[in-house]
């Protein structure tokens, strides 16, 4: 099993298993976030966990003094760190976090986007395209503004998968092909 699809199925476990108990989600996409930001913000306690070298009991059992220190964490969270740890797959906690909270997002029938303009363009746009989109596709939507001038004007909005490209460049485009098959 690849390592995506390990974490895959970590994710979903977490996920499940925290609806099923009533646990806040948010709060347990928190606890991983906790543990993510803490192996990223200390590297040698990162590659002392990720070191094959280094028994898993010995990595068990350091985890078991993080868990206990970081304080009030949701059960099943602290439950997986423990058994990635176990199992010596503490590696695979960041992609376990981004694919638990985009479950998490798909719950609460949210979906992140980004828009791409030529030139920065006033919140209150960005706002009513999210409104727009949110009519569109029936969740809320979440746009992240991005400038890049290559577009040379218009707008290029992608949801997920989709792509929706209003762009200047895209219709110049569009056209030249256009003459190249009126020419033939």
């Amino acid at each position: 099993m690849t390592s995506g699809a390990a974490a895959g199925r970590y994710a979903r476990a977490v996920f499940d298993v925290a609806l099923k108990e009533g646990i806040d989600i948010e709060q347990a996409q928190g606890d991983l976030q906790q543990f993510v930001d803490l192996f990223a913000a200390h590297p040698v306690l990162a590659n002392t966990l990720g070191n094959p070298a280094i028994p898993a009991s010995k990595k068990k059992a350091l985890v078991a003094a993080l868990v206990t220190r970081a304080g009030k964490l949701t059960p099943v969270v602290s439950k997986t760190i423990l058994l990635l740890a176990d199992r010596d797959r503490l590696m695979l906690l960041p992609d376990i976090l981004r694919i638990y909270r985009d479950r998490v997002m798909d719950h609460q029938k949210v979906i992140r986007g980004e828009v791409t303009t030529a030139v920065p363009i006033a919140d209150e746009k960005i706002r009513a395209l999210e409104q727009g989109l949110q009519k569109a596709t029936g969740r809320t939507v979440i746009l992240e503004s991005k400038v890049d001038p290559s577009i040379i004007g218009g707008v290029i909005t992608r949801l997920g998968s989709t792509v929706y490209d209003g762009s200047v460049t895209s219709q110049l485009q569009k056209m030249r092909q256009a003459l190249i098959e009126a020419g033939q």
